[in-house]
Formats: C-alpha cells, sequence, structure tokens
C-alpha cells in the first residue's frame, strides 16, 4: 500500500512512474546484453528507449534516463569489450539523445505531455480551415474558396471570416506578411479576432485596424477586404485597406472590371479611411476576391501579375466558376512559392 500511494502521489506521478519504468528497462537490457546474449538484447534497444524518453518525459526525468542508459552501456563495454558496442552504434545513441533532448525542452516550454504539443497545432489548423468556409448560401448564388498555402504547409498567412445572417453575407478575406507557417501563428491569432468582429461593428475594417494599432512590437502588415452582400437584392459594398483590388464580371460585356475600392494596410494609422466602391451583381456576373500571392512576383510589375490574372480568369472561368476557381490558382501560383488565396462569388 505505501507504494502504491507513493505511485499516485503528486502531479506528476506519471512521468514518474514512466522513468522509473524505462530506468529500469533500461538497467535490465543492460544486465542481459551483458551476461546472456547481445543477439536477443542488443544494445540498440536504447535508442527505443532514449526516444521514448524525448517524447513522453520532462527535461529533468530525462536528464535521469539518460544517466541510466550511460550505466548499461558502461556495464556492457566493461564484461564485453568497448568493441562489442561498436562506435556507431555509440553515436547514435550520443544523436537520438540530443534530439531527445531538444525534444523533451521544447515540450516543457509549452507545458505539455507527450504529443499533445502537436495534437493542439492540428486542432488549430482544423479550426482555421472551417473559419474559411463560406456559410451555405441560397440554391441562387455560387461561391468557391481556395486557399494553397506556400511550401504544401497546413498554415499560411492568407486566411478568410465570414458570416451569414439572413440575407446579409459578410466576409472578409485577410494577408498577414509573411509565409507559410512563418506567418500561420499570426493568421490563427487574428482569424479568431476578426472572425469575432465581423458582423458586430458597423466598420469592420476600422475595428480591425484599432485593434492591431493597440498591439505593440512591428509583426508586420496586415491587409484585408471586407465584403457586405445583400444575397437578396445583390447589391454589395467593398472596403479595402491595403489589399490588391476586387474585380468584377460583367455578364452583360463580358469583361471584368477593377473596383476602386482603396485604403492603407490595417494597423499604420490609428484612423484608418477607406474608399468603398459599391454595385449590385445581377445574373451571371461574379466578384473575384484574391491575395497578393497571385499576382505578385519578383522582377514582375504588380499591373502585369493582374492583367495575367484577368486573362487567365478568360481562359479559364467559362469552363465552370466551381473548377475553373482551382484552375485559376494552380495556373497563377505555378512557377513560385507563396501563400495564395482566392474568393469568387457568382449568380448563375
Amino acid at each position: 500500500m505505501p507504494v502504491v500511494r507513493f505511485l499516485r502521489r503528486g502531479p506528476l506521478a506519471r512521468d514518474r512512474n514512466l522513468l522509473i519504468t524505462l530506468g529500469v528497462l533500461t538497467l535490465l537490457i543492460g544486465g542481459l546484453a551483458a551476461r546472456v546474449s547481445t543477439e536477443w538484447f542488443s544494445p540498440s534497444l536504447l535508442i527505443l528507449i532514449t526516444l521514448v524518453g524525448g517524447l513522453q518525459l520532462r527535461l529533468r526525468s530525462l536528464a535521469m534516463l539518460l544517466m541510466c542508459v550511460l550505466t548499461a552501456l558502461a556495464y556492457i563495454g566493461a564484461v564485453l569489450g568497448v568493441n562489442r558496442i561498436g562506435l556507431g552504434l555509440m553515436v547514435t545513441i550520443g544523436f537520438t539523445a540530443v534530439l531527445a533532448a531538444l525534444m523533451a525542452r521544447t515540450r516543457g516550454k509549452l507545458g505539455v505531455q507527450g504529443l499533445r504539443g502537436d495534437a493542439m497545432l492540428l486542432e488549430l489548423r482544423d479550426r482555421l480551415k472551417s473559419q474559411s468556409e463560406l456559410p451555405p448560401l441560397p440554391k441562387d448564388w455560387g461561391a468557391k474558396v481556395v486557399l494553397k498555402q506556400a511550401g504544401g504547409s497546413s498554415f499560411g498567412g492568407d486566411f478568410l471570416v465570414s458570416m451569414r445572417d439572413g440575407d446579409q453575407l459578410e466576409l472578409a478575406l485577410v494577408d498577414v506578411s509573411g509565409k507559410g507557417v512563418d506567418a500561420g501563428t499570426r493568421a490563427l491569432l487574428l482569424s479568431g479576432t476578426f472572425g469575432g468582429l465581423l458582423g458586430s461593428v458597423d466598420d469592420f475594417l476600422q475595428a480591425c485596424n484599432s485593434y492591431l494599432h493597440r498591439q505593440r512590437g512591428d509583426e508586420g502588415f496586415v491587409t484585408a477586404v471586407h465584403l457586405r452582400l445583400d444575397l437578396a437584392t445583390g447589391a454589395y459594398t467593398i472596403t479595402s485597406a491595403g489589399h490588391p483590388p476586387v474585380v468584377k464580371l460583367d455578364a452583360g460585356t463580358g469583361n471584368w472590371e477593377i473596383a476602386s475600392a482603396k485604403g492603407v494596410v490595417l494597423g499604420v494609422v490609428p484612423d484608418l479611411h477607406c474608399e468603398a466602391d459599391s454595385g449590385v451583381l445581377r445574373k451571371g456576373d461574379a466578384l473575384l476576391l484574391y491575395t497578393d500571392g497571385l499576382i505578385e512576383q519578383p522582377g514582375r510589375d504588380i499591373d502585369a501579375g493582374l492583367d495575367r490574372l484577368l486573362g487567365e480568369a478568360d481562359r479559364l472561368l467559362p469552363l465552370g466558376f466551381r473548377d475553373g476557381a482551382r484552375a485559376l490558382v494552380n495556373s497563377m501560383a505555378s512557377g513560385h512559392n507563396d501563400d495564395c488565396a482566392l474568393v469568387l462569388i457568382w449568380r448563375p
């Protein structure tokens, strides 16, 4: 009973119990390898024990486990000779020990046990992905969202937040400076903040700007475009903060029209002034929102990138808006590595 109470006592009981188990197993392998057989009880099993310790133990407990590993290796070397262990195995165990210490140190900073840190990242990724999905639209409307992060990463600096209240649809496409995983942490933070502001304030971009302006430190710039759309009438209003211009397909003429909405990037000035653009989407019309990853490339003018985007849109979107949106992103993103996002809304 005293032993059972000792094993169950304290918040670190799991860590302590695992250390005891791995330590005893390590010493047992060392003794059996030295006295019975190195074929059945190979010293290379200590590599697996070290990895398990790196994934599950705290750094202090891992240090104690590594002492057990060194003791086992020293005992094997004393009984059988150092040559029976091999220089290659010693180097491998040493490298594994360093790797395990780095993993334990990182988990110690996060304050999580085992693989919980990876699970948290997966949960955050899924949350960001779910927020980037548009709410269900009436049958006489169509929409497609395409996000492509740099390097094939699950995280990136481009994200979408949206909400629908009756016939009122609001969405914001946001671009955080940087790309891939480097920008992903800020995107995760801002997606929650911007998602809470969307639909809760009259001037969405001004509220986002005020929030960013209150933050301390130079964390790079943020651009965004906000769309408010009446699904009953097709009337829309676009405001932009340093974001590439929205383009509209006029079904009557077959031409793409560039929206005049503009404004400075978010967080730079305390009072944001945006010039809005408004209009009406009729049957066959479409709105195209995108991030600069689709039109900016090193050594190429941004206007040339916009011209190429509209040219590719003329070629691909007539094949079908839903399939053409993905093809358009793949075509524009080929040849460079950057976060890309596209939102296409149309009225069949």
